[in-house]
């Protein structure tokens, strides 16, 4: 027995320098964690249970019969984040630049089945090089089986990528399935073909990070959910997000109470609006005053920035928060900002997280490029994500909630549980100017002072349509507040939806409008 154990460590010695020392040397210089410091320092202290760690490729030929590292590039396994199971897999850059091969997907494949029936959540930390070109389709065919399980679990288990290296060609498909992005700066690239390729094809000439840095993906694609400066960041905002999630679409999110009064009166947001409708101000800052502590975690904060996204608590309940932004383009909605809202929502629905919206919107962004670009069939995204919601689900009308994008954020004709309206919001299909132009376009034409009349009838429309008291009236609003009284009218409203059962339709799926 005492051989066979000291044959075991040998064995499992060799698993953990599979790349040699040199290449983790190499590596460490470049100022990354190795897949296992990564690893180790994600979950709890001595959680980690490792699987297949003495996997080895069984190919033959093209140089690699005599080179079969343990591991085969990737460590999988399981453990705990704040006490909570998980499962996770680290490629291993220092073995074959991570690439992957046939037993290497096998590897990814048996830890995702894992995580699916045992209903845990699935982190893979990504520095790898793509496939494996010695192992051919072989190792297509393992991307093939990553894709068909992170579908399989989408809306299962929350699944988490996180982009520590380079990411390229199919590999990026899988990240993309996947509900949350991280990226760390400077180090992390995404791109389904390199600078060199697209010089080649198109002519254009593209740096690496300009192509698919980090920033790049934060700013532009909206493909990164998060960046973050380093890698040890980026791995405490992945356990900070999962404080927010539970571990299943069959479970609700953690409870965590902060001793933050859910009865707190919101005393700043009376003086927070300006006092002209077409000022702007800062949603973030409502958000801030009402969720538990100020603590705010925003989704896709740099992408479409004219919507926020992001989680929060409410009396110790997770919540998550779409709120229009007038500080950027007046909180307009387009293309991209519908999108992001839209995935934002089915994230909430998929996970059992409570919506709270805070509205105010002016309308669609105009323009030809908009509409060339599909703004109906895009702003129909978002739309279609509220309707097929079944979460509580509670709107805040701060100020502006103009036409169909009002109808679009979560109002009560599209299935919002409770909504609630600030005495400053403004309920019309357009906005006063507008309206006037066109329902008094001869009043303004033949009176003597146009000018003058126009200011007369704008106010005339403000006090009597453009008020929350005519939807109160009707009960598209459910109640007019004070907004000092936001916090706790939503954290008595949440507590009272939280036994909220919806029958949905017998159907195998919506056609959501892609």
């Amino acid at each position: 027995m005492a051989q066979r154990l000291s044959d075991l460590a040998a064995r499992k010695d060799q698993a953990r320098a599979a790349g040699g020392e040199a290449a983790l040397e190499r590596h460490r210089a470049k100022g990354k964690l190795t897949a296992r410091e990564r690893i180790e320092y994600l979950l709890d202290e001595d959680s980690f249970q490792e699987l297949d760690m003495l996997a080895r490729h069984v190919t033959s030929g093209m140089g690699l019969e005599d080179n079969r590292p343990y591991t085969d590039g990737v460590i999988t396994g399981f453990g705990t984040i704040d006490g909570r199971k998980v499962c996770v897999y680290s490629q291993d850059f220092t073995v074959f630049g991570g690439a992957l091969g046939e037993t290497h997907g096998a590897k990814i494949h048996k830890l995702m089945d894992l995580a699916t029936s045992m209903g845990l959540p699935v982190i893979g930390l990504n520095d790898g090089a793509g496939a494996r070109i010695q192992e051919g389709v072989a190792a297509l065919n393992a991307y093939g089986g990553i894709f068909r399980r992170n579908a399989a679990a989408s809306g299962v288990i929350p699944q988490v990528s996180v982009i520590l290296g380079p990411c390229a060609g199919g590999a990026v498909y899988s990240p993309a399935l996947t509900d949350f992005i991280f990226m760390v700066k400077d180090t992390s690239h995404m791109f389904i073909t390199g600078p060199d390729v697209v010089r080649t094809v198109t002519g254009e000439v593209v740096t690496l990070e300009e192509l698919g840095g980090a920033q790049t993906h934060a700013t532009k694609s909206g493909v990164a959910n998060f960046v973050m400066p380093d890698e040890k960041s980026v791995l405490d905002e992945v356990r900070y997000l999962l404080s927010f999630l539970p571990s299943n679409n069959m479970e609700e999110p953690p409870r965590i109470m902060s001793g933050d009064p859910a009865e707190r009166s919101c005393e700043s947001l009376r003086d927070l609006l300006p006092t002209s409708s077409n000022q702007p101000y800062d949603m973030k800052k409502v958000i801030s005053a009402v969720v538990d502590d100020g603590e705010y975690l925003e989704v896709h904060a740099n992408y479409a920035q004219q919507v926020t996204c992001g989680f929060a608590r409410v009396d110790g309940h997770t919540v998550g928060i779409v709120g229009n932004q007038p500080a950027v383009l007046a909180g307009v909605l387009d293309i991209a900002s519908s999108e992001k809202a839209a995935r934002f929502v089915r994230t909430c629905d998929a996970f059992n997280v409570p919506i709270v919206t805070f509205v105010d919107v002016p309308g669609f962004m105009p323009g030809v490029d908009q509409e060339y670009g599909g703004i109906i069939r895009h702003g129909a995204k978002l739309l279609y994500a509220f309707c097929e919601a079944s979460v509580p689900r509670i709107s805040v009308i701060t100020r502006k909630a103009y036409g169909g994008a009002y109808v679009v954020m979560n109002s009560k004709s599209i299935g919002a549980d409770l909504v609630y309206a600030w005495p400053t919001a403004e309920l019309a299909v357009m906005g006063s100017s507008g309206a006037v132009e066109i329902v008094h376009r001869r009043d303004l034409a033949d009176a003597a002072d146009p000018s003058a009349r126009r200011t007369e009838l704008i106010d005339e429309y403000e006090e009597r349509y453009a008020t929350p008291y005519i939807a109160a009236e009707r009960g598209f609003v459910d109640d007019v507040i004070d907004p000092a009284d936001t916090r706790r009218v939503l954290a008595r409203s949440l507590d009272l939806l939280r036994s909220k059962r919806e029958e949905l339709p017998k159907r195998k799926h919506g056609n959501v409008p892609l």
